[in-house]
């Protein structure tokens, strides 16, 4: 085929998926009108997480049909305030377990992957797994330290110790993630920082910063952005190239921080934050979060994440951000 040919077709199947994504967010609007009219204004909860990657992703037309499917199961505001609060329940019931080992001796084992695991991790982990089973039994349940409970529609994805490295070397911006998954789609999201104090919660399009609104930045060019990372040893070989072309072209470049690092970017204090490497537990109660205080965060070819992601992370303050900063990640 001729190149003018290959480029004929291209713009014909991009044709193509817009269409399929526009007859799709109609149906999206027409479903959630008639919830609307059937419920109440004020109870059918916002689908902009999901409609956003849509827009996002070349994946479009699939995402946007997950739309689709939440929106017919009615998942309210109200519910997604119900789970929201159980969240901060959750957190405020283990945050002194975290900080009753902070800074002290531990005995720090290996896991299969050669990551730090301790007493403090498998404590708040069991007691999260505790609360979850006794008000919700029938969710599922993911943990990073104590395996996998099968549920239904609903399932909580807890990391109890994000930045155990951090944590047992004294280092405080470590954090306790909880998130909830409706579809295997990332739904609700809580960062808990229990030394700072600082939490971020988020659901669909709304994200917190404490008693406030949580608002990315409005930075648009890698050129004036600020790049963040946990570690420049995350990036295994072949990552490097990108890691390097993107953060060298940011404004400034800082490492350290784990969730923490996702947090800022919510609130508008760093701009472009890329990573590899990560689980679910690492991710998915970040999604939310980022994406509620008008962000974007997607893996590395622009997908949206779901618990099947690969791991490989960039999360920006705006979309024209986000497609420079893939532009460079694609070389």
């Amino acid at each position: 085929m001729s190149g003018t040919g290959s480029i004929g077709e291209a713009a014909r199947r991009e044709s193509r998926i817009d269409a399929t994504v526009s007859g799709l967010t109609t149906a999206i609007e027409d479903v959630i009108g008639a919830a609307r009219e059937n419920k109440g204004n004020d109870t059918m909860a916002t689908i902009g997480t999901f409609t956003e990657s849509a827009r996002q992703s070349r994946n479009g037309p699939r995402a946007a049909r997950r739309t689709l499917e939440m929106a017919q199961h009615a998942v309210t505001a109200d519910d997604a305030d119900v789970y929201l609060s159980f969240a901060a329940e959750l957190a405020d019931s283990v945050r002194p377990i975290v900080l009753s080992y902070f800074r002290t001796p531990l005995d720090v084992a290996a896991k299969s992957d050669a990551s730090p695991v301790t007493i403090a991790d498998r404590a708040v982990e069991l007691r999260l797994r505790e609360r979850i089973e006794a008000r919700f039994p029938e969710h599922g349940i993911i943990g990073e330290e104590i395996g996998n409970k099968p549920g239904g529609a609903f399932t909580w994805i807890v990391d109890p110790i994000d930045g155990t490295k951090s944590f047992i070397s004294g280092f405080p911006l470590f954090g306790t993630l909880i998130a909830l998954t409706y579809q295997q789609q990332p739904f609700c999201g809580l960062i808990d920082v229990p030394f700072t104090g600082e939490r971020w919660m988020a659901k669909p399009g709304v994200a917190r910063f404490g008693d406030g609104l949580a608002r990315t930045s409005a930075c648009e060019s890698v050129a004036d952005a600020r790049f963040y990372t946990t570690s420049p040893d995350m990036f295994r070989k072949g990552e490097m190239e990108p890691f390097e072309r993107l953060s060298r072209a940011a404004r400034m470049r800082r490492f350290g921080g784990d969730c923490y690092i996702y947090g800022l970017l919510a609130s508008g204090h760093c701009d472009i934050v890329l990573e590899t490497g990560l689980q679910p537990y690492d991710y998915m109660a970040l999604v939310p979060i980022v994406q509620g205080a008008g962000g974007c965060i997607t893996d590395w070819e622009g997908c949206p994440l779901s618990i099947h992601s690969e791991g490989c992370i960039l999360a920006t303050a705006t979309p024209r951000l986000h497609a420079e900063a893939l532009a460079l990640i694609r070389g």
